[in-house]
């Protein structure tokens, strides 16, 4: 070692925090509130003085009761990932290492009568959250009593497989139903027109819709009416044949009163008449959805009268004149 030179200070060993797995919360009613235990281990040799508790959850949940050591914000939805609902906790107890801790009572969250497929996400470091400069809400403190945890018992194997990690995620399932929506549209005009057809889809309610992460929350399939062609689909759309297109979402979600339009440039090639295309959902089942009546619409093109069915004098009628 070079003379003056100072030794390097071994760097303090990383907390080894881990959350407890959540069960999955079934059955819950719309505008009903539900509470679950949450459990934390510090897996590792030193004492943590202190730590932050942070759970998270989707729109159509919210805190039932604040916690006075809590902040409390929302983050929008961003990229693919849905708005969501948090609450930061500094709790400002030790945890000894090798021992599993329990809140002092279950967090108590609230279905919204907007609720469907749910989820809660429990998080704990000794790091401060970061609400990001993304668009969150401004926090605001709890009012409650403090969020406390509380000494269960010395660490076993078992608990230790259930604490894997700092994050923990369960499925919350609600007992709700979504009406998704097909609208369809008239046109008209003449051969070597361009109309623009838009068929739309909507979620009536009143749950809001999340499913699978990175995929379309639903499908339409749009058939083109005879004796027109497309000369622009709509970017969600792809075709599976020249008259048949298959159109998904901007999300993996829908909001309440939101879906998505379809805007499509026919030109009218022939002159058939009143000439219509189906327009159905298609892939993911919907078992939420109960009302069949409005799960099919139309587009109807009147391209004027086909000239091989124009009818005129005939028969007696026509040998008078």
């Amino acid at each position: 070692m070079a003379l003056g030179a100072v030794p390097a200070l071994a760097a303090d060993p990383e907390p080894d925090l881990g959350v407890g797995t959540i069960a999955p919360v079934e059955g819950v009613q719309p505008g009903s509130s539900f509470s679950t235990p949450l459990t934390f281990l510090n897996k590792g040799t030193a004492e943590v003085p202190a730590v932050w508790v942070t759970y998270a959850v989707p729109p159509g949940l919210k805190a039932d009761e604040t916690y006075k050591n809590c902040t409390y914000y929302t983050v929008p939805s961003y990229d693919e990932m849905p708005a969501s609902n948090v609450a930061s906790c500094k709790i400002e107890q030790p945890l000894k290492p090798g021992v599993v801790y329990g809140t002092a009572k279950p967090v108590s969250l609230k279905a919204l009568g907007s609720a469907f497929r749910e989820d809660l996400r429990v998080t704990i470091g000794t790091d401060a959250p970061d609400p990001g400069d993304g668009g969150s809400s401004e926090p605001v403190p709890g009012t409650g009593d403090p969020l406390t945890l509380v000494e269960k018992n010395p660490a076993t194997d078992t608990d230790r497989q259930n604490h894997p990690g700092p994050v923990a995620k369960a499925e919350v399932n609600v007992a709700n139903t979504a009406d998704f929506a097909l609208t369809g549209t008239e046109a008209k005009g003449k051969v070597g027109d361009k109309v623009t057809a838009t068929v739309k889809f909507a979620n009536k309610g009143p749950a809001r819709v999340q499913g699978n992460r990175d995929e379309s929350v639903t499908t339409v399939d749009v058939h083109i009416p005879k004796g027109t062609s497309v000369v622009k689909a709509h970017g969600f759309c792809d075709a599976v044949t020249t008259t048949h297109y298959r159109c998904g979402t901007s999300q993996s979600w829908v909001d309440v009163n939101g879906g998505e339009s379809y805007p499509f440039v026919l030109r009218i090639d022939k002159a058939v008449g009143r000439t219509t295309g189906e327009v159905s959902f298609t892939g993911q089942e919907r078992p939420f959805d109960h009302n069949a009546t409005n799960d099919t619409a139309q587009i109807l093109i009147e391209t004027g009268k086909d000239a091989g069915t124009a009818t005129g004098p005939t028969g007696s009628a026509a040998r008078q004149s």
